[in-house]
């Protein structure tokens, strides 16, 4: 199949029907308030102005992700007549079993393990309606992977040893998915409910705010001048989204619009425009503090807070982003690609001096997840110091400054009476008391309409994550069901015993070829769920596990065939998607590097284990494995590019990957010869210089 074709068949299959928002039209009217509707839900949910059970609370979300996303899809697909009365009826579908769950809560409850018709019904109802959402919205994949287990839970017993199951009766298979919280109620959807919504509206509104115009700026003015100053700026750039989107695909048509022409402009090729950037707004779901929906899903799975996650993270995402930053720039080196004029650059102080007041919910945000508090309570504060900063702002503008800073402070103190003292209601007062005053004014008006297209925009970006969530649902159902996950685990264990590297390559290969067809998110819970266990038994700490897994998962994205983060850049830079593929994995050379290094050293993520630490102590462990995995990085980089000062011979490109290779493991022989190694490279190049100044 030629790369146009594989191109128009991946786009179809994994492009955005909702990335165009809303029609303008009376039904996108509506949905676009329904949408409004769905944040409020979910904003009063977390700050406890309404505080239904949490079962309750999950049913809502699946109701209102279904009633939003089955005319949504429909309209952007643009069905007929029939096929938009069906996707209404499938919405009407999905809100009479969240009002069924509601309703019949208690009852419910009794009735568990002997469930009534009506129960089964809606079940049934609730699996059609969510299999069906996923289908519309992320293409076959993830729905037939999710089916083949259902399937497995409902006829499994007719495999052959040691696959078979005991076998459970249809009301059972039924009341386990549909129900209770193992199925498509379970901790992902739960998530999906707290932390994903709200990080995502947390997003939406500093983006609405003028976020990515401050870290663009920024970005630009401290590396823009550089060699290869433009790649080095989508670097910059797209990490620091992260710090705040968490969605790789999202970071690409946002901050790519303007970083991928630029990079073309300065002589960048295409295709590695379009792979620089795929790489560093994959490398997003990975940078603290704000990271992907998963690693919230994670810190529940684990049980752990979510600074634990943020903690493992740090170190990796850091050497993610050097090693891509180190890439860039031996690119730019190797085609003297200069950067930009200082003097038509912007100035990176008055930036932040213009915008400063924009990274002080992201600052509060980082101190409340670092201080202890829970990513739902952090996440409430940082979205309610957005809006009343812009709020506030607005309020600003036409007034004068003595009462600018009057109303400003009293800002600040009413979130700080609300949160550590009086309670939630001081700044809904607060809100009221600006939201009315912006109201008597046409600055104001337009500054309430951008609050409220935020609320409408955050939802309608969590659909795919919340549809996503609720699927993968019955995937955990099924394993936790039957024990499905333990025949798979014990393979790994059995390939670990002779080969510990092996077992983490069938792990790597697993990750990757479910990412072929399946977002992140199911990505991470099906594999970990599978092989997390496994790798435990093998010695890897769990924390560790599951990161090593995530990496992976983030990396399906990157790699070729299906890569959507790829393809997502495709349009924006006209070139093939396969071609930026090959070029991002180039460029993503530590996300290979990084996880199979930690978890010979678990330091490398901040944790206790492995023996270097054993040996050399806690801290002396991560320092040697940081300056390992930078060489290693390093190495990599210079024999992919061929270039460090003057072009490279082959057999030196061969010496450096082999060095960096031997770096990888934590064995005392492999870095006794890695580092000889490194050494006769930095002396091979040492003699050619001075053999070339002579």
């Amino acid at each position: 199949m030629t790369d146009t074709s594989k191109e128009a068949e991946v786009d179809a299959i994994m492009h955005d029907p909702l990335a165009d928002g809303f029609p303008h039209s009376r039904e996108g009217r509506v949905l676009f308030w329904l949408a409004v509707a769905f944040s409020v839900w979910q904003i009063a949910f977390a700050a406890h102005v309404i505080s239904p059970s949490s079962q309750i609370a999950r049913a809502v979300h699946v109701g209102f992700l279904l009633a939003l996303g089955f005319p949504l899809l429909s309209i952007a697909k643009g069905f007929g007549p029939l096929g938009r009365s069906l996707a209404y009826l499938l919405a009407a579908g999905g809100v009479a079993v969240a009002a069924y769950q509601w309703i019949e809560y208690t009852p419910l409850l009794l009735r568990a393990g002997d469930p009534n018709t009506l129960d089964l019904v809606m079940g049934v109802l609730l699996l059609i309606t969510v299999f069906t959402a996923a289908w519309m919205l992320m293409g076959p994949a993830l729905p037939i992977i999710a089916g083949t287990f259902f399937l497995y839970a409902m006829f499994g017993q007719h495999l052959p040893s040691p696959l078979n199951h005991r076998g459970y009766a249809f009301e059972q298979v039924i009341e386990q998915m549909s129900y209770g919280t193992e199925g498509i109620y379970g901790i992902p959807t739960y998530v999906s409910a707290t932390y994903i919504f709200l990080f995502i509206l947390f997003g939406a509104f500093l983006e609405k705010a003028g976020m990515i115009k401050l870290f663009t700026d920024v970005s630009l003015g401290l590396v823009g001048h550089k060699m290869g100053g433009a790649a080095k700026v989508s670097v910059l750039s797209s990490g620091l989204m992260g710090t705040i989107s968490g969605s790789g695909v999202a970071n690409v048509v946002t901050t790519g619009q303007f970083t991928i022409p630029l990079m073309k402009s300065f002589g960048y090729r295409s295709a590695f425009a379009g792979g620089v950037e795929a790489t560093a707004s994959m490398g997003g779901q990975i940078m603290p503090p704000v990271m992907g929906a998963v690693a919230f899903i994670m810190a529940e799975t684990l049980g752990v807070d979510y600074v634990e996650v943020v903690k493992a993270a740090l170190i990796p995402a850091i050497l993610y982003f050097a090693g891509a930053f180190w890439m860039v720039h031996l690119e730019a080196g190797k085609r003297n690609l200069r950067g930009l004029a200082k003097s038509e650059l912007p100035s990176p102080r008055k930036a932040l001096k213009e915008g400063w007041y924009l990274l002080l919910p992201l600052a509060v945000l980082v101190f409340l997840l670092f201080s202890g508090y829970t990513p739902l309570f952090a996440g409430t504060v940082g979205l309610s110091l957005t809006g009343l900063l812009i709020l506030g702002g607005s309020v600003a503008l036409g007034l004068p400054n003595t009462v600018i800073r009057s109303i400003f402070w009293i800002i600040l103190a009413l979130v700080a009476a609300a949160f550590f003292e009086v309670g939630i209601w001081a700044v809904l007062a607060a809100l009221a008391v600006l939201v009315a005053i912006n109201a008597f004014n046409k600055g104001g008006r337009e500054t309430l309409a951008i609050c409220r297209d935020s609320l409408a925009d955050g939802a309608r970006t969590a659909l795919p994550v919340g549809i996503a969530c609720a699927l993968v649902g019955v995937i955990i159902g099924v394993m936790t069901l039957t024990g499905a996950a333990t025949t798979f685990g014990q393979f790994i264990v059995g390939v670990g015993k002779s080969s510990l590297f092996l077992s983490l390559i069938l792990t790597m290969i697993t990750c990757i070829v479910l990412g072929m067809g399946i977002p992140t998110i199911p990505n991470y819970i099906i594999t970990s769920s599978i092989a997390g266990p496994a790798l435990l038994d093998l010695g890897v700490p769990l924390i560790v596990s599951h990161m090593f897994v995530f990496y992976f998962g983030i990396l399906a994205d990157l790699t070729p065939p299906v890569a959507l983060a790829c393809f997502a850049a495709a349009p924006i830079a006209k070139e093939s998607g396969l071609r930026i593929s090959f070029e991002a994995i180039k460029v993503a050379a530590a996300g290979f590097v990084v996880p199979f290094m930690a978890v010979y050293t678990p330091a490398l993520m901040l944790q206790d284990g492995g023996p270097l630490a054993a040996s050399i102590g806690y801290w002396p462990a991560v320092a040697y494995v940081v300056i390992k995995a930078l060489l290693a990085l390093s190495l990599w980089g210079v024999a992919v590019i061929g270039w460090l000062g003057r072009p490279l011979a082959l057999w030196e490109r061969a010496l450096g990957m082999i060095a960096g290779f031997t770096l990888i493991a934590a064995l005392p022989l492999t870095d006794e010869i890695g580092f000889a190694l490194v050494a006769l490279f930095a002396v091979t190049l040492w003699l050619r210089r001075e053999k070339a100044a002579a």
